[in-house]
């Protein structure tokens, strides 16, 4: 897990429509980058669902929300359709970027052993530094729960 001061790690991956997306060079005063393991599974639903609530609170802050997977871009295509999701969805075919923000390896679900992604969020401020780092995050709510956090930041 990359901790709050760390120089989150730069990439640039395609979104759901196929159009390469960076880390920076944007004007948001902070960047959510969240890994989930599957698109369109119960609990990845529901957190991309609470970053889309959200949306319009995500906005009024200058927030930017990066979803990242190791999902193909056809598949972030229909999740992102199917769930009106507003924000980019990033696909990590080889598992490069969730591996340099410490969210990628092995996993083991029914028995099955296998490399996957792991559900871990950070926010990023505009000079690229970590200031929020959260771990095995619940998918309920967490798109207010960093709403009130990213808030705290700037009192």
């Amino acid at each position: 897990m990359l901790d709050p001061g760390a120089d989150a790690p730069a990439f640039t991956l395609e979104n759901q429509h196929g159009e390469p997306v960076s880390l920076g060079g944007t004007d948001a005063a902070y960047t959510i980058v969240y890994f989930y393991p599957r698109a369109d599974t119960p609990g990845c639903t529901t957190e991309a669902c609470s970053f889309r609530d959200e949306w319009d609170a995500f906005e009024d802050a200058g927030v930017r929300v990066l979803g990242i997977s190791d999902d193909p871009v056809s598949d972030l295509a229909d999740f992102a359709a199917d769930y009106d999701l507003p924000f980019d969805l990033l696909s990590d075919p080889d598992g490069e970027v969730a591996s340099a923000y410490d969210s990628y390896g092995e996993k083991e679900m029914f028995g099955n052993v296998f490399d996957g992604v792991f559900r871990n969020t950070y926010v990023v401020d505009g000079e690229g530094t970590v200031v929020l780092a959260y771990e095995g995050v619940s998918p309920e709510d967490h798109g207010a729960e960093i709403l009130e956090d990213v808030a705290a930041l700037d009192d």
